[in-house]
């Protein structure tokens, strides 16, 4: 099985002795109380999910991705992953302690073992992760709304968040475990963030005619104003896999995290996460992990070229459409026909058939998950 990225899984949950005892001095320690996107980057170095950090990044490995989208040993890296605080947190905090992270209720949700505290550029951060410091870029406007300080160091995850979609929850050990026992050796990962359409279907079947099975990764949490509800998207796929998969073949697992939005630095984060799942490939669409037009269509595929050592294969699916004379899902390599007879693939219009009470025709969409979305009295994020 494909080794974990920096060849270690990173597995950093306090068993239940552990956590009885930082349960028990936590009202002594310090708290800082985390966003719910902080609270998933938590869980995710925990169970391995961000391998090899086992916990926020310090200075020097905050840099380095900045600027060689790379750790301090040259591991590929591409997004920083950082816990903020503002400047009065910050000055109660001291390098060597323990620092107790908590959610909005103020439940204890994992332990910091404060290493380091560091000033960084916002607006630098911005431009270099997103190429940009327009606020109306989602993952920039985070950025640069972010508190003054940085704090890293370590963590152990005391209990793991609750989430309403726990049975679709998978950790990287709990893959692996389950890719070996279904006798895969090579896993095709698929991201998504939104309801499968044929185009869709269209890549992941592609992708099983040379692989063992496909691991069908949606991320939940922190989606943007007008996408889809985690809840409908993950029926949508239940359906799918349930009516037009092989059921052996396919895996399906969420991600709970925010998307960053950030084009093809996200790709690579994207892959290196799918690679700790135990994915030997990836498939990478046009547009990935974009927003608006601040990315070229193919920037998240292109920039593959700058990671030979990445040790995850990308699939690049470049465009496809239906073809009303072929009268199935094609590309313009295999397709002679010409566009009046394409039926495109767009995000945005399938939404806005729906959001107009129409049905997408079945040539964009199945019935059985275009129904979901009717049946459902508000499909999408308000």
């Amino acid at each position: 099985m494909i080794a974990p990225h920096g060849d270690k899984l990173i597995e950093r949950v306090l068993d239940d002795n552990q956590r009885g005892d930082i349960i028990e001095r936590a009202p002594g320690l310090l708290h800082i109380r985390l966003d719910a996107g902080s609270i998933s980057d938590v869980e995710n170095i925990a169970t391995g999910v961000f391998s090899p950090l086992a916990g926020f990044m310090g200075r020097e490995d905050f840099h380095h991705v900045l600027n060689q989208l790379r750790l301090s040993n040259d591991l590929p890296w591409t997004i920083p992953i950082v816990l903020d605080v503002d400047k009065s947190e910050a000055a109660r905090l001291k390098a060597g302690s323990q620092v107790i992270l908590t959610n909005d209720e103020s439940d204890p949700v994992a332990v910091l073992h404060l290493e380091e505290k560091y000033d960084y550029d916002r607006e630098e951060m911005a431009r270099k992760v997103f190429g940009t410091t327009d606020a109306v870029h989602p993952g920039a406007a985070k950025v640069l709304n972010m508190k003054d300080v940085l704090l890293s160091g370590k963590i152990d995850l005391i209990q793991k968040p609750p989430t309403p979609f726990a049975r679709f929850k998978l950790t990287p050990r709990e893959t692996r475990e389950l890719f070996k026992e279904k006798g895969w050796r090579t896993v095709v990962g698929f991201q998504t963030c939104g309801i499968p359409h044929l185009g869709h279907e269209h890549v992941q079947k592609s992708a099983l005619a040379f692989a063992d099975g496909v691991f069908i990764s949606p991320v939940v949490g922190g989606k943007k104003r007008g996408d889809y509800r985690d809840e409908v998207i993950l029926a949508s796929y239940e359906e799918l896999i349930k009516t037009y998969d092989l059921k052996e073949r396919a895996v399906m697992a969420i991600l709970q995290m925010e998307m960053r939005h950030a084009g093809p630095r996200e790709a690579i984060f994207h892959a290196v996460i799918r690679k700790n799942f135990g994915c030997t490939h990836i498939i990478i669409g046009r547009d990935q992990a974009g927003v608006g037009n601040y990315y070229h269509p193919f920037a998240a595929q292109d920039i593959f070229e700058e990671f030979p050592d990445l040790r995850i294969v990308p699939l690049f699916f470049r465009s496809f459409y239906y073809c009303k004379k072929c009268l199935s899902v094609v590309n313009e390599t295999i397709c002679p026909h010409p566009p009046p007879d394409q039926i495109h693939y767009s995000g945005t219009e399938i939404r806005d058939m729906l959001l107009r009470g129409e049905s997408p025709p079945p040539e964009l969409v199945r019935p059985e998950v275009a129904k979901i979305i009717r049946d459902t009295k508000n499909p999408f994020n308000d």
